[in-house]
């Protein structure tokens, strides 16, 4: 991860694609095997709130954290803080963020030490992959992918924008 991999993983629903969200590079990468435009911007979770201060505002990050919405599979568009890169974000004001309740993940995070860059194993438009086996199949080496159990959601995590309470995604 230090050095620019990109890992996919277990998330709530399907493999997800992850890197360290303050490298560049490794974002571009994904971006690339995803055939996603970076303007639409990306999703970063965390195994607790403080490992998402760098990339969103505080006031924000303190009153969604009180809202009962985390851990869990809800990501919430937060105003982006000044250091949040617009890799990130993309055109957008907004950074969508999410407190996972995945073991996996959540594990990864805090061995990590960090939050982590988290979109569908999948290339755009494509169905997002269920197993290691298929994003192994996908991405060759291009990732290096962690073997696990994806969490028993059905859907991707709903989308809310936490200023108007909008969901973006059901």
């Amino acid at each position: 991860m230090q050095a620019g991999g990109v890992i996919a993983y277990p998330t709530e629903s399907c493999y997800g694609l992850g890197c360290d969200p303050r490298n560049r590079a490794a974002v571009q990468r994904i971006l690339q095997l995803k055939r996603r435009q970076q303007r639409k911007g990306l999703i970063v979770i965390a195994a607790r709130a403080e490992q998402l201060a760098r990339y969103v505002a505080a006031d924000a990050l303190h009153a969604a954290t009180q809202s009962g919405h985390w851990p869990g599979p809800v990501s919430l568009l937060l105003p982006a803080s000044k250091r949040c890169p617009i890799w990130l974000r993309g055109e957008h004001a907004t950074l969508a963020v999410r407190v996972t309740a995945q073991p996996q993940a959540a594990r990864l995070c805090r061995q990590l030490g960090m939050a982590l860059v988290s979109t569908s194993a999948n290339r755009a438009g494509a169905v997002s992959l269920k197993t290691a086996h298929d994003c192994q199949r996908q991405f060759g080496h291009q990732v290096r992918v962690i073997p696990g159990k994806i969490g028993a959601a059905r859907r991707p995590s709903r989308i809310i924008d936490f200023a108007t309470g909008r969901v973006l995604r059901p």
